[in-house]
């Protein structure tokens, strides 16, 4: 049927096949028929889909549907998570991650936030189930595992885009043992596991700095690799927006229009509190004290469907808890632990989908009061020449003398949560004398060099990590500097500098330095302590330095990891501060062993170890050093490089393969017309018989972006084909 309907150009007869189709009634396939004559979806060269609809609604239409085309997987995936049914796919072991997001994931509740919701949203919600609904009615050979069918109200269990929602940074761990099945943290809770850092970069330059007086916007964000789709939307309604949406978003979560652009950042603010509440039990009935109130616990029954492995489904029933802090999700020295994060779907929504609209910095404070921005940073910039730093709008106020990176005492009304700061009491940062701003995941106190904000003028919460290399790489590259242009920006995005090691490697030197002259590791290390005292701290396809000094910065990381997670510090900054000198120096007989041991020579150069391959379009990523693989030149981002590769030995492999880091990378240059480039990781289709699938990974390795079509004019020549949906 899929190749019939490809060539059934005629409207009166595709709606007669479609209407066989057994999922839909024909009114209901009569309808999606009609709205898709609004839309046409341009494919260009590079796949990447441009769809252009009568109305916003027509735009969401074409956008979701298109999103289908390429990898309706990870939607379905997306939503699955976010709606806590991913056990009816994956099995029993998915049951705990779904009752952690059905804690506040209410189907019934977002059933009626969508009812009152406003009528513009309700009509992009229901475009955005209508096209989903489409696809699949169009695409038989399409299977879903579980969502056969998209219903509007569902766009609201996931408005925000993040890598990582909110919910996700409860532990499992804790979450089980609360709920029945004691269970000690993994080694990835523990720190133990080197884990790349989730998050992103971004520039903002003012004219002043530049060559063409026009503002530059660097779009950097590190995610797993294929977590978003590119994209470009427009309508006549006002809409033209181009950049990444999460897959299943109809909003484009990071990018720019024809007057602005937007990257976001993970923030380092503490906007997610743990609450330790003092409980008493009556019978089969739980209190709580608040201050001198004893308050009820609500109780709500939630039921987990899981696939067994025969097949049927199975169902766990919990009681799970509730007090005016929020769902109670562990239990520490005794005392249940209540987690407050924000959930605010409907004004989140808006929030993310009418940003896209916003054609300069006023505009997009405007439409940021809504505060429902919880997790990201904003690095902004504008054809009128403003840039800013912005912080998240969801800023709880709260008493600065309790240390809220820690549980605090529910019981004492001082701890709680009063109200939200406005915008302008925020570490923000708009126009900088300095000319730029930049945000590495680090805290805001460097965001605009000297005109950065002061951290003795806010409370404590406003940052919970600290700074980071990428940060004083980023400082390194921007101060002082001017004649900026989209080139220049985009060869600052792929530096090779590697700060972690300019800063760690000298204190290994000194270690090895101060052995006694007996010691028979001054003989056993010379070569490689000589090797890294060359090293211009650079990473490079041929150096075998940056070999040696990610191997024994990883085995340190495995040694040290969870001490730097219980202190709360940076694994580097843990190394530099913490680690003594033998551990030094036995972490680099260890690197020098590994190296040997898998590679044959502990002067392996870094192309041979660090690898990209994508084998098939599975969502779990799997590798195989027998089969083709690509090498990527640079390095996890904990050792400041901007551009992130996080890579590991797999199961099986000897070789590190990466599957997060530079996601998408585009520079863009505001001014009479917008200009931009870009590249994403592998392509733009999951599709691994598209020639779209793995095709712009030599540019991803080489850090070369190609063009972004967004005028029509740009698109002219470059489209490889144009249809409406369903065509």
């Amino acid at each position: 049927m899929d190749k019939v309907l490809r060539h059934a150009r005629n409207p009166a007869i595709l709606l007669a096949l479609l209407t066989t189709a057994p999922s839909a009634p024909p009114t209901e396939m009569a309808r999606w028929q009609s709205q898709a004559t609004g839309v046409t979806i341009s494919r260009d060269d590079w796949g990447i889909p441009h769809i252009r609809g009568r109305s916003d609604a027509d735009a969401v239409f074409g956008l979701i549907y298109a999103q289908a085309e390429d990898d309706f997987a990870r939607i379905e995936t997306n939503y699955l998570t976010a709606l806590g049914r991913s056990a009816e796919a994956n099995g029993e072991e998915s049951v705990w991650a779904d009752l952690r997001q059905r804690l506040f994931v209410d189907p019934a509740r977002l059933k009626a936030e969508y009812a009152s919701s406003p009528a513009w949203l309700r009509a992009l919600m229901q475009a955005w189930a209508d096209g989903l609904n489409y696809y699949l009615a169009t695409h038989p050979k399409t299977k879903p595992r579980v969502l056969t069918r998209f219903e509007p109200w569902m766009a609201l269990s996931f408005t925000e885009g993040s890598i990582g929602g909110d919910i996700e940074r409860i532990s499992l761990s804790d979450l089980k043992t609360f709920y029945g099945r004691p269970t000690p943290p993994t080694a990835e809770e523990q720190g133990v596991i080197p884990r790349e850092p989730s998050g992103s970069n971004g520039i903002a330059i003012a004219p002043r700095l530049t060559a063409h007086g026009r503002a530059l916007l660097l779009i950097n964000p590190h995610t797993s690799f294929y977590f978003r789709s590119e994209a470009q939307m427009t309508s006549d309604e006002g809409m033209n927006a181009y950049g990444v949406s999460t897959w299943g978003q109809f909003f484009i979560y990071q990018g720019f229009n024809a007057k602005a652009g937007w990257m976001h950042t993970s923030a380092t603010v503490d906007n997610i509190d743990e609450f330790a509440e003092r409980i008493s039990r009556t019978g089969d009935r739980y209190a709580y004290r608040y201050g001198s109130e004893v308050r009820p616990v609500v109780t709500r029954a939630v039921t987990v469907r899981f696939r067994r492995t025969d097949g049927t489904m199975g169902e766990r029933r919990f009681t799970t808890y509730v007090t005016h802090h929020g769902p109670i999700v562990s239990i520490k020295a005794g005392r249940w632990i209540a987690t407050a994060l924000m959930w605010k779907p409907v004004p989140a929504l808006e929030q993310s989908y009418l940003r896209t609209k916003a054609t300069d910095l006023a505009s997009y404070v405007t439409v940021a009061e809504r505060k429902a921005n919880s997790s990201n940073d904003t690095l902004f910039a504008d054809d009128k020449g403003e840039i800013a730093f912005l912080m998240p709008q969801f800023m709880p106020i709260r008493s600065d003398r309790f240390d809220y990176t820690r549980p605090v005492d529910g019981s004492d009304p001082a701890t709680d949560w009063h109200g939200l700061h406005t915008l302008a009491s925020l570490p923000s940062v708009a126009n900088p004398r300095t000319g730029w701003a930049h945000n590495t995941n680090d805290w805001p106190w460097s965001a605009a060099g000297p005109d950065s904000p002061k951290p003795a003028n806010y409370p404590r919460y406003m940052d919970q990590v600290g700074g980071n290399a990428r940060g004083v790489h980023a400082d390194l590259l921007l101060t002082g500097k001017r004649g900026w242009t989209p080139d220049t920006l985009r060869a600052a995005a792929f530096d090779s500098y590697l700060p972690a090691f300019a800063r760690l490697l000298p204190g290994l030197v000194d270690a090895w330095e101060a052995l006694p002259a007996g010691d028979p590791r001054r003989q056993a290390l010379a070569a490689p302590i000589a090797l890294l005292k060359r090293w211009d701290h650079r990473w490079s396809y041929d150096s075998a330095a940056t070999s040696l000094a990610v191997f024994w910065g990883d085995q340190l990381w495995r040694e040290v990891g969870g001490f730097a997670q219980a202190e709360r510090l940076n694994v580097p900054d843990y190394i530099a501060t913490r680690v003594p000198n033998d551990a030094k120096l036995a972490a680099l007989s260890a690197a020098v062993d590994r190296l040997t041991r898998d590679f044959g020579d502990w002067r392996t150069p870094w192309q041979t170890i660090n690898r990209f391959q994508r084998l098939d379009d599975a969502i779990q990523p799997h590798f195989d050093d027998a089969r083709a693989s690509m090498p990527v030149p640079f390095t996890s981002a904990q050792w400041g490089s901007l551009a992130s590769f996080g890579a590991k030995p797999w199961p099986g492999t000897k070789r590190y393969y990466g599957t997060s880091g530079n996601s998408f990378v585009a520079v863009v240059e505001f001014g009479p017309r917008v200009k931009a480039m870009a590249v994403m990781a592998g392509g733009q289709s999951g599709d691994s018989a598209s020639p779209h699938f793995t095709d712009q990974t030599q540019r991803y390795a080489d850090g070369k972006l190609r063009p972004v079509y967004f005028y029509p004019e740009d698109l002219k020549g470059h489209i490889e084909r144009s249809y409406r949906p369903g065509g």
